[in-house]
């Protein structure tokens, strides 16, 4: 049985219906917060293809209104859900730029082995593919992290540990991009220290003898 909506709900939803404005009301953080883990726990349950906002409306206790008021589509949902809070930075300190590239690789497992963003991964990457306007908001939640990964890679090569024409935006990819597609290629197969120190060796030294 749906659980009735917070009386602040009810009403903004009648005022919308209405078009009877109504800025200026900040949003309740409980009702972000129930609307999250409701989310984050149908994720985990049913997955993201049966996942709608429906279902996270009834469990979350609210309204479906209350939920395109906050995110406009599922799929932004469901990023916020899967990541909560936005990479920004790397726990190690700088050093060596070998220690450096396995941090960074060692950071993207943990990210995306969390059963959250497992089950939401592929379903979140079709529907960016398909909408570049969610695309772009949703990459935006990663620029600390790309600018951390850019950082350490122009003071590796100040330090002359590496060339100067390394991209940082394709090791950038040739991370996240791994570390991906063995979540959808093997998703019963563990992202191990092993993984992650065999990764390292071929970003650091390639596969030529």
């Amino acid at each position: 049985m749906k659980a009735d909506a917070p009386a602040d709900d009810k009403t903004r939803g009648r005022d919308e219906q209405r078009q009877i404005p109504t800025a200026g009301r900040p949003r309740d953080p409980r009702i972000d917060a129930a609307i999250v883990a409701a989310t984050t726990d149908l994720l985990v349950e049913i997955g993201y293809a049966n996942l709608t906002m429906a279902a996270v409306a009834e469990r979350a206790g609210t309204t479906k209104t209350a939920l395109y008021r906050r995110w406009s589509s599922k799929a932004e949902l469901v990023h916020e859900a899967a990541f909560p809070i936005a990479p920004s930075a790397l726990a190690m300190p700088e050093g060596d730029i070998a220690g450096d590239v396995r941090a960074m690789i060692s950071a993207a497992r943990d990210v995306f082995i969390s059963p959250v963003v497992r089950a939401a991964l592929p379903g979140l990457i079709a529907d960016m593919a398909a909408d570049s306007d969610l695309n772009a908001r949703v990459m935006s939640r990663f620029v600390g992290l790309f600018e951390v990964v850019r950082d350490r890679l122009r003071h590796a090569v100040e330090r002359g540990e590496v060339h100067a024409d390394v991209d940082p935006e394709r090791l950038i990819e040739i991370i996240g991009g791994a570390t991906m597609l063995r979540l959808l290629l093997q998703p019963d197969r563990a992202l191990d220290e092993a993984w992650v120190d065999q990764t390292t060796a071929i970003v650091i030294h390639g596969v030529l003898a």
